[in-house]
């Protein structure tokens, strides 16, 4: 049995319960650099706990909707932020936490400019780019010595889930 959720287009209040939206689709917060610059200030909340943050590279094969999901992963001790490197949009899945397994899954399709950042313990896809190159700034937190990986939860879903692009 295959189930199917169609992705829509990234709206920041939908997002909210799973984090947040950086983009500059309204006035900066404050001019900068003798007015040549806007600041666009305090867009995500970079949780990393014990841990500091890092800011690594990801470099990201693309993929195409409709797409097979069938897994999820979260990583409960810190945010995870995703930083396009080109504005060419890509596919974010996120799904609520329901006792500690995920629910109904969501999915969205970035606009030019926008980026993410998941909430400590959110339930996502993986990285989706749907256009080359598929490069992007992450930012997240580093933390060495732990046992295992502590900071990575999957969950393989019993019955996988069609992602559809957006009705329309």
């Amino acid at each position: 049995m295959t189930r199917t959720i169609h992705a829509t287009p990234m709206d920041p209040a939908a997002f909210a319960p799973f984090g947040d939206v950086l983009d500059t689709a309204r006035a900066p917060d404050k001019m900068i650099n003798q007015g040549l610059c806007g600041r666009y200030h305090d867009r995500a909340r970079v949780e990393v706990g014990t841990g500091r943050a890092g800011i690594s590279l990801f470099k990201a094969e693309t993929r195409a909707l409709p797409l097979v999901l069938d897994m999820v992963e979260r990583h409960p001790l810190g945010s995870q932020c995703f930083i396009p490197m080109t504005p060419d949009p890509f596919l974010v899945i996120v799904a609520p936490d329901e006792d500690g397994t995920p629910g109904t899954p969501l999915a969205f399709v970035t606009q030019p400019g926008q980026a993410i950042n998941f909430c400590a313990g959110t339930w996502h896809g993986v990285l989706t780019p749907l256009s080359a190159p598929g490069l992007f700034a992450v930012v997240d937190r580093i933390a060495a010595g732990e046992p295992g990986d502590a900071n990575l939860d999957e969950h393989w879903f019993d019955a996988p889930w069609t992602v559809m692009p957006p009705a329309g």
